[in-house]
C-alpha cells in the first residue's frame, strides 16, 4: 500500500504498535480468580427441596392443574352425598365412606401425577427445565417426591370426608355411627395405597411421555386389566393364587383395609416391581438418552 497517499499514517501505525506492546501481559495469576469462580458456579447445584417446590407449583399453577385439584375435592363431596342418598342405613360405616371416596381419587390423582411428567414434552417446556437443571435424574426425582407429597393431603381429605359423611349419615338416618376403622391404624395403609396409585400414573408418564397415551395406559391398567385378572381368578383356581402377586391395582384396594401379613407384603412388593419399578426403570433409561426438543 502506498502510504504517501495518506499523510501521517506511518506515525499513527507506529503509535498504535507501541501502545499494544506497552500493555501488560495477562498472567495465570490474573486469570485464576475468574476461573475459580466459574468452577465454583459449575459445582453449585439447585437444592432438591427447591426442585420439589417448583415442580409442585408447576403441577397446580395451570388452569388444568387447578381444575383437577378442585375436582378431587368436589368429587369427594359428591361421592359422600351419593353414599348417604343411595345406600341403606345399615351400610353407613366409616370404611364404606372412605372406600367410596377413594374411587374418584384413584382416577384424578394419577392423572395429575402423569401430567407432572408429560407436560415437559406436551407443552415443550422440557428444554427450559433441563437447561436450568441439566441433571434429568434429579428433575425426575424432584417430580416423584412432589407426587408423593400430594398423597399426604389426599389421604387426610379422604379420611376427613369419610368421618364427616359418617357423622352426617348417622344424624340423618338416626342410626349410631359405625367406626369400623381406626384412623391411627388405617391411616398409614391409606397413605401407602394413595401413594402407590399416584406412582402408577407417574410411572406411565415417564414411560410414555405423552399426556393422552399415559392417561389411556393408566386407565387400561386400572379399569381393564383388573377385571380380566379377576375373571381368570374366578374361572381358574390356580390363577386365584397367582393374581395377588401380579395385580397391583387389586392389592392397593385391599391395602386400604389394613392388617397386611408378611405374605401380603411380599405380594405387594412383587406386583409393585411389575407395574411400578419396571416401567420406571425403562422410562428413565429412555428419558436419559432421548433428545429434548
Amino acid at each position: 500500500m502506498n502510504t504517501h497517499a495518506f499523510p501521517g499514517i506511518d506515525t499513527r501505525i507506529n503509535t498504535a504498535a507501541a501502545a499494544v506492546q506497552s500493555l501488560p501481559e495477562a498472567t495465570p495469576a490474573d486469570a485464576a480468580p475468574v476461573t475459580a469462580r466459574e468452577r465454583h458456579a459449575r459445582r453449585v447445584r439447585i437444592p432438591l427441596h427447591r426442585i420439589v417446590t417448583v415442580e409442585l407449583r408447576k403441577s397446580f399453577d395451570t388452569r388444568a392443574g387447578r381444575w383437577l385439584l378442585v375436582s378431587v375435592v368436589g368429587l369427594a363431596v359428591l361421592t359422600t352425598a351419593a353414599v348417604i342418598a343411595f345406600s341403606p342405613p345399615e351400610e353407613f360405616t366409616y370404611s364404606n365412606f372412605t372406600t367410596a371416596i377413594a374411587v374418584p381419587m384413584g382416577i384424578v390423582l394419577p392423572i395429575i401425577a402423569a401430567l407432572a411428567v408429560t407436560a415437559e414434552w406436551s407443552q415443550r417446556s422440557g428444554l427450559t427445565t433441563f437447561t436450568v437443571v441439566p441433571d434429568r435424574g434429579r428433575v425426575m426425582l424432584g417430580k416423584a417426591v412432589g407426587v408423593l407429597v400430594v398423597a399426604i393431603p389426599a389421604t387426610a381429605l379422604a379420611l376427613a370426608m369419610g368421618a364427616l359423611g359418617n357423622v352426617v349419615a348417622s344424624g340423618i338416618s338416626g342410626h349410631p355411627a359405625v367406626w369400623d376403622q381406626d384412623v391411627i391404624t388405617a391411616g398409614p395403609y391409606w397413605l401407602l395405597s394413595i401413594a402407590l396409585t399416584l406412582m402408577a400414573g407417574f410411572a406411565f408418564g415417564i414411560l410414555i411421555r405423552n399426556s393422552a397415551g399415559a392417561i389411556v395406559a393408566f386407565f387400561v391398567y386400572s379399569f381393564v386389566i383388573p377385571p380380566i385378572l379377576g375373571l381368570l381368578a374366578v374361572s381358574k383356581a390356580w390363577f386365584a393364587d397367582v393374581r395377588p402377586w401380579i395385580d397391583l391395582d387389586h392389592q392397593t384396594t385391599v391395602l386400604q383395609g389394613g392388617g397386611f401379613d408378611a405374605e401380603q407384603w411380599q405380594q405387594l412388593a412383587s406386583a409393585g416391581a411389575i407395574w411400578l419399578v419396571l416401567p420406571l426403570l425403562i422410562g428413565m433409561w429412555t428419558l436419559l438418552r432421548s433428545e429434548v426438543k
